[in-house]
């Protein structure tokens, strides 16, 4: 069921954001006078196919929703008519060529910050106020000064919103020269600094993996008490073979009282390999059950597994909640911004990246993506928006990219069309889409392994 879940929302979130990409590319083509053969959302057998306007064009959605493009009339691709030969895509000025090519990203981007804009204007931003719960001892943050109550109201000289700025800000920090400037407030209200400096590439560099965040700089946000219940029992797996249901409540490991799930995982964390005595309240009545847990690997210990979910969280405390409201002009305003701030944000990290200063392990695939799809379409439409404007923004960024079988790519190829007055030789744009495919295939790579990677603890 979890599987269908996330593939549905998946397809539908892929689908709606290839449209709107293959939109931009059609509307501005028909604008400019191009003329346009297909307009396929998808590939593959077409499940629904209609011919129409002046130019009878095919537009198309296809069993395979995982992409689509539009056809554009191209002498290098077959015959053209003379009396249409002005409207294919060869004999169109560059400028134009290029505008076509944009289009598509440029949609996404205009697709997240309407999107955007309309969440502000109608819900305002809630903000989660950037509270420490737990502090590690002599971990990172613990040395240079955080304690558990903190409030982090200021990172790296700009005001903190929400969590969201702290771990965007650390993470670029940390990409970065290694030096993080807080200012946080206590429990009393008393404001102090301190600076984080981490000058080792390769601590850096491991600091920016996702799975190693919150342990590497040793603290966590302050969360509500989260009963020891469980919300989800993987079939097949340790807790299921000992007959624990969803909506449990476990009460004791071994004899030792268990008050909340941080609690339970700490308990069977300690125990890999072993037969462990969970007793645990169903309906008011409590009952027993031996489970033998499973051992994963986490760096350089062993650690045990039951195969178990926490239930959704709750919602925050209304005082840790901080929310912002907007007009309509301006939310378009804060849309726009916060976009841009999120499009250059990606290509700083991408370029890092590439440079070796943050972890490949950022890298999502499908099934990551397909997670992510599922998960926020459980949140509620705000989460899932909220997702479908994260994933535009990358999409749009991605295209972006000069890489050959891209649009950012096919954009080089038309600029150095137009600085050398003539077509690029087919050899050189032969080489140039092979390159593209290699490139495209490895970051793919990348992404599945570790996407399988985390599917695999």
């Amino acid at each position: 069921m979890n599987v269908f879940w996330y593939l549905l929302w998946f397809l539908v979130a892929v689908s709606l954001l290839v449209t709107v990409h293959e939109f931009g590319h059609y509307w501005v083509a028909r604008r400019l006078g191009f003329k346009v053969l297909r307009f396929s959302v998808g590939f593959g057998t077409p499940l629904f196919r209609r011919v129409a306007g002046a130019d009878r064009t095919e537009y198309v959605f296809a069993a395979l929703p995982l992409g689509g493009y539009v056809k554009l009339l191209d002498e290098r691709e077959g015959p053209v008519p003379s009396a249409e030969l002005h409207r294919s895509f060869t004999r169109k000025p560059p400028w134009q060529r290029i505008l076509v090519l944009l289009a598509g990203p440029a949609f996404n981007i205009a697709f997240a910050i309407l999107v955007l804009w309309g969440m502000l204007w109608v819900a305002g931003a809630p903000e989660v106020r950037a509270v420490v719960g737990n502090v590690t001892p002599d971990s990172l943050l613990a040395r240079a000064g955080l304690r558990s109550g903190d409030e982090i109201t200021a990172f790296g000289g700009r005001a903190v919103e929400g969590r969201g700025d702290v771990v965007l800000g650390l993470v670029e920090a940390m990409s970065g020269d290694g030096r993080a400037e807080f200012v946080v407030r206590d429990a009393e209200g008393a404001e102090r600094r301190f600076t984080l400096t981490v000058e080792d590439p390769d601590v850096r560099r491991a600091l920016t993996e996702p799975s190693t965040f919150a342990r590497g700089f040793g603290f966590r946000f302050w969360e509500p008490v989260r009963p020891a219940v469980i919300g989800r029992v993987t079939p097949g797996g340790p807790a299921a073979a000992g007959g624990l249901l969803p909506g449990d409540r476990v009460v004791a490991i071994e004899g030792v009282a268990v008050a909340d799930f941080p609690a339970l995982v700490e308990a069977v964390s300690a125990q890999p390999g072993r037969e462990i005595l969970i007793e645990y309240e169903r309906d008011g009545v409590r009952q027993r059950a031996r489970v033998m847990t499973e051992t994963d690997q986490v760096e350089d210990r062993r650690v045990g597994r039951i195969r178990v979910e926490t239930p959704p969280p709750g919602p925050m405390p209304a005082d840790m909640v901080v929310r912002r409201t907007y007009g309509p002009l301006q939310a378009l305003q804060q849309a726009t911004v916060r976009c841009w701030e999120m499009t250059a944000l990606q290509a700083r990290m991408f370029w890092r990246m590439l440079m070796g200063q943050v972890s490949m392990k950022n890298l999502s695939g499908p099934i990551s993506i397909a997670e992510y799809a599922g998960d926020s379409a459980r949140g509620g439409i705000a989460a899932f928006l909220g997702f479908l404007v994260l994933i535009s923004l990358s999409l749009g960024f991605l295209n972006l990219l000069p890489i050959p079988i891209l649009d950012g790519g096919q954009v080089v190829y038309q600029l150095a069309e137009w600085i050398k007055g003539s077509p690029l030789s087919e050899r050189v744009q032969a080489f140039g889409q092979q390159l593209g495919i290699a490139l495209l295939l490895l970051l793919m790579g990348v992404a599945l392994f570790n996407d399988v990677a985390r599917q695999l603890g």
